[in-house]
């Protein structure tokens, strides 16, 4: 992961910062390019695990069709109501998909950790629940930009 951001360093958020605010925070946006370049923004529950973002999407989506023809992606999670209060990362990269599509619960070593939190973060549940509609996506980003307007005042 680079640190692409040279403008605005006194409002970027520190590796502790940005880790701690992408721990508690669940909803992302998603973005992704058709094939005729036609973006798409959905929003997704998400895990961060400290290096990787890890995104459970429907396979059957628009995302996933089009992630699979281009696997570059852009992700931006933010919070604050009052431009004050303003704070955010944007993440990019290219997608990597994990385990079987969709997701049956099949055993996969690089799922174990990802799911137990995703599980325990987004439905209070200690084991991962499976629909056979879903399946993992890990953004390990390129560039991370972040931002926290609470630092200017």
């Amino acid at each position: 992961m680079t640190d692409t951001q040279r403008r605005g360093r006194r409002i970027m958020m520190t590796d502790a910062e940005r880790d701690g605010f992408l721990g508690e925070q669940r909803t992302c946006r998603v973005a992704t390019v058709s094939r005729d370049g036609r973006p798409h923004v959905g929003a997704l529950w998400f895990l961060w695990d400290g290096s990787s973002l890890w995104l459970y999407s429907l396979t059957r989506s628009r995302r996933w069709a089009q992630l699979s023809a281009d696997p570059r992606l852009a992700v931006v999670v933010d919070d604050g109501e009052e431009y004050g209060e303003l704070r955010g990362v944007e993440l990019s990269g290219t997608a990597v998909m994990v385990g079987e599509a969709p997701r049956t619960g099949e055993p996969c070593p690089e799922l174990e950790a990802p799911e137990k939190l995703f599980a325990r973060k987004n439905f209070g549940m200690d084991v991962m629940p499976y629909d056979g509609r879903h399946a993992w996506l890990r953004l390990t980003p390129d560039a991370v930009v972040s931002w926290d307007f609470r630092k200017l005042g």
